[in-house]
Formats: C-alpha cells, sequence, structure tokens
C-alpha cells in the first residue's frame, strides 16, 4: 500500500508473506525470485521486491510468514487491516497474471525464434496484448489512490489531489438526487408511514412501550424547567388574557342561569343561617352598637330600649327570612340579582366599573402569587401521573393510542393525512437544510488527511478494483488473439 506505485507495489509483492494464503500463486512468486530480471522488467522495483521472496537462507521451504486472520483478528482488531490484508492477497493475484503473461511471452518468443511452428505466434500475440492490457489497468487502478511510479504524471492520485473537490461533487449529489422534494415524498408515499404505524400502535405492547417512553419525556422535561421561568410565562399569559377578554357580559349571563335555576337560593340560605347565628351569638354587641348612635340628649334607659328593640326586629326578620322561601326579602334578592346579571350584559356603567375592578384585583400582589403557585401545583399533579403507570392520565393516554392505532390500521383517509403530514415535515427539513446537509459532507471530507483517506476508500474498494486489472490480463489476451488470427487470416 505504501510503495512507490510500481507493478509490484500494485501488487502488494512487499507484503510477499501473504503469499501462502493465496491458493496457486506462491509458485509464481517463487518463479519471480528466481527470475527477478522479468519482474524488474514488468514493474520496476516491484521485481526487486518479489525478489525478496528467495531471500538467503530461506531454505526450499515456505519461510515465516505473517498471517491475517481471514476473519479480521481478535475482537479488538482493525477492520479496515483486516481489509487491506484482503487487498493485499488480490494484488498478488493481479500481479501474477501478469507475471504469467510475461513468462508465457517470453517462452513463446523463444519458442517462436527457435522453430516451433505457428502456434507460437498466436501465443505470444495474446500474451503481449494481456500484458498492455494488465499493465494500463494497473495505470488506471493505481492512478486513482497515488502516482505511479512516484511520477508526476497528470490526472494520477486522484483521490488525494481531488479530495476536496470530490467531497464537493458528492455534496451535489446527495442534494440534487437524495434530498430532493421530489425524492423524499416518492420514498415516504412508497413507504406508507400510516398504515404501518396504525398496525403498531395497534398492538397493546407497543401501545404501553409509547406511554412509557412519552411519560418518561414529560418527566424529564417537567423536572428541567426553572419553575420561576415558567411561573412568570404562565402568570403573564393568565394576565394578559384576563386583561384582554371583558369579564362583564360573561359573569352576567352565568349569573342570569344561575338565578333562572334557582341555583343562588343556597347561598341565600347559608347567608341566612350565618346571620341569624351571628346576631344570636352577638346581641350585645349589636344593642351596643345601636346604643352608641343614639342622640346625646337621649335618657340612658330610653336608649337601652332603642337597641332592645332593634336586636329583636332585626332577629326577626333573619329568622322569618331563614325560615321562610318565600319571603319577601327573598323575591328582593331574586330581582335585585335578575336586574344585576342584565345591567352586567347591557349597562355601560357597571360593566366599566367590573372591568374596573377585574384590573385592581389582577394587579394586587395576592393574585400574582396565586397564579404563579397554580403552576407548581400542576406540575405536581402531571409529574405524580406520569410516574403511576396506574394513573388515569396514563390509562386515558394508552387508550388513546389504542384507538388510534386501531383506527390508522383502517381508515385510509386517516393515513393519507397523517402520509400527508410526514410528507410535508420531510420536505420541509430537505428544503430547509439541504445546504446546511451537503455542506456537513463536502466539510467532513474536507477535514480528512488525503493519505488516510486514498488508504481507507483503498482497504474498501481496492479488493474489487483489482479484479479490473485480472480481467484486463484475460480480456485483453483474448483481444490479442482474435486480433492476430483475424490479421493472419486477412494477410493470408
Amino acid at each position: 500500500m505504501d510503495g512507490t506505485g510500481g507493478t509490484g507495489d500494485a501488487g502488494g509483492v512487499a507484503d510477499v508473506g501473504d503469499v501462502g494464503d493465496v491458493g496457486g500463486v506462491r509458485g509464481t512468486g517463487r518463479a519471480v525470485g528466481a527470475g527477478a530480471g522479468a519482474g524488474a522488467g514488468a514493474g520496476g522495483d516491484g521485481g526487486v521486491r518479489a525478489a525478496a521472496v528467495a531471500r538467503p537462507g530461506a531454505g526450499p521451504g515456505p519461510g515465516p510468514r505473517a498471517r491475517v486472520p481471514a476473519g479480521g483478528g481478535g475482537p479488538g482488531a482493525d477492520p479496515d487491516e483486516a481489509r487491506r490484508a484482503g487487498v493485499r492477497r488480490m494484488k498478488l493475484i493481479a500481479t501474477g497474471f501478469l507475471l504469467v503473461a510475461t513468462v508465457v511471452y517470453a517462452l513463446a518468443k523463444w519458442a517462436a525464434a527457435h522453430g516451433a511452428g505457428g502456434w507460437a505466434g498466436y501465443v505470444s500475440a495474446a500474451a503481449e496484448a494481456g500484458m498492455v492490457g494488465a499493465l494500463a489497468d494497473w495505470f488506471a487502478v493505481t492512478a486513482l489512490f497515488r502516482r505511479p511510479l512516484g511520477l508526476p504524471i497528470p490526472h494520477t492520485a486522484i483521490i488525494p489531489t481531488k479530495k476536496d473537490a470530490l467531497g464537493a461533487s458528492l455534496g451535489d449529489f446527495v442534494g440534487e438526487n437524495f434530498l430532493s422534494s421530489d425524492v423524499v415524498r416518492a420514498r415516504l408515499r412508497a413507504v406508507g408511514i400510516g398504515s404501518r404505524l396504525g398496525g403498531w400502535l395497534a398492538e397493546p405492547a407497543n401501545a404501553d412501550k409509547v406511554t412509557e417512553q412519552a411519560s418518561a419525556a414529560l418527566r424529564g422535561a417537567l423536572r428541567v424547567l426553572r419553575d420561576s421561568d415558567v411561573q412568570a410565562v404562565v402568570g403573564e399569559a393568565i394576565t394578559r388574557r384576563a386583561e384582554a377578554q371583558e369579564i362583564a357580559p360573561g359573569l352576567g349571563r352565568l349569573l342570569e342561569r344561575v338565578v333562572a335555576d334557582g341555583g343562588h337560593r343556597r347561598l341565600v340560605d347559608l347567608v341566612c343561617v350565618r346571620a341569624h347565628d351571628w346576631l344570636v351569638e352577638h346581641g350585645d354587641s349589636v344593642m351596643v352598637a345601636v346604643q352608641g348612635g343614639a342622640p346625646g340628649w337621649t335618657p340612658r334607659f330610653v336608649d337601652r330600649r332603642i337597641g332592645e328593640r332593634v336586636y329583636k326586629e332585626l332577629l326577626r326578620f333573619v329568622t322569618e327570612m331563614r325560615d321562610s322561601p318565600g319571603h319577601p326579602a327573598r323575591g328582593a334578592v331574586d330581582r335585585f340579582l335578575g336586574d344585576f346579571a342584565t345591567e352586567l350584559q347591557s349597562d355601560p356603567d357597571t360593566r366599566a366599573r367590573v372591568e374596573r375592578l377585574k384590573k385592581d384585583l389582577l394587579a394586587r400582589s395576592e393574585v400574582q402569587d396565586l397564579i404563579a403557585s397554580a403552576w407548581g401545583a400542576v406540575r405536581a399533579m402531571v409529574v405524580a401521573a406520569a410516574d403511576d403507570e396506574h394513573s388515569e392520565l396514563r390509562r386515558r393516554a394508552r387508550t388513546s393510542l389504542l384507538g388510534l392505532g386501531a383506527r390508522l390500521a383502517v381508515d385510509t383517509r386517516l393515513q393519507a393525512k397523517v402520509d400527508g403530514w410526514l410528507e410535508d415535515a420531510a420536505t420541509y427539513l430537505v428544503t430547509t437544510y439541504r445546504d446546511e446537509i451537503t455542506s456537513l459532507i463536502s466539510e467532513t471530507v474536507a477535514g480528512w488527511d488525503a493519505e488516510q483517506t486514498s488508504r481507507k476508500i483503498e482497504a474498501h474498494v481496492g479488493r474489487d478494483l483489482q479484479f479490473i486489472r485480472i480481467n484486463g490480463t484475460v480480456v485483453g489476451a483474448l483481444a490479442g488473439l482474435l486480433i492476430y488470427a483475424v490479421s493472419h487470416a486477412v494477410g493470408g
């Protein structure tokens, strides 16, 4: 992988220890060691590297070799290293084809020179064309990753030198062909997410999973939020809503319905009972208050008699009003409330006074504290319900999911709506952030080291690229044989 890019380098002969793992090529490697001159003629310094196979003292048997397990080594092994080992083996095989063609060409030429007959010409032509095809494809494959033989030939080492341009082109290609709205819509429409989602949600186990995950997300969100921030937002929202909405007409309609239904009578009953009990308990205070308001020139016994009389009349009135549902005072209360309900809806002065009262109440700190404290109570209630798997909140959520799934599985109109929503959302994301996605690809590629990128790409695709060299050798040989045969037949 790190040679000068010659034929021997392209074949990975520097790691010739792997030859023993490639069936049928070991003998070729030894032949190269015996005749390094032929290898050097075909592949420059690669032949010299191949000659190192027959190192002194190696003996006839296979020497020690660094073997790479086919599975890529142990659990901690680098997967790219296993791929590089595979690339090296395929390079050896492809180089072996070239060397075989070279040897066959040399033998055929030798046989033709010694009168072997016409067949030698056919063999030499096929072998010669095979060498040409092998060398041409070696050059093409090598030029992708490095400069062949280290020479500064134009348009070579394409991946290291054109890495940034390739990344930009890849980003544009992805953006135009995968991140277009038409492609996204067609793909999502073909998947049919709506029907699949319905069938999945209709399963109780899946509905339980979604409920559990949604509850966990809700709990997390509520616990992360700062109470002071949420309270400020909630308080401002409620206050703004209350100030913008006139409440007098609504109160008038509510009061009108309450009076019409007689719902206020229990309140009147309660007031009468409480007033009677209070008068009984505080009779002396009432009489003292009446006596204190009397003129100073009246005798004290007269004041006392008047106080007692007023207290008794007041107690009698409250008692009769408490005990008699048809008491005239109760009717007066009904008429008053009815008139007040009408004024709340139609009288401008009354409505204005109610609005001023509303604003005064909202401005009070006690009311603002009450509004703010509502968030704490709501949050605690929701968190407790989300924690309890038997709570009404989770039970209703699960039931709703099951119902949605059952309906979504059979309702084609609902499926179409869900698919449309998803398509619109995906299309919006794609069209809005396509430039960011494509720039992520190009910027990521631009940030890679050129040499490391070249090695990594070669580790992934280099093994398959070596078949180009093998095919070039075989196809070149067949083409050369055919051309020689045709030219020989035409030339007589």
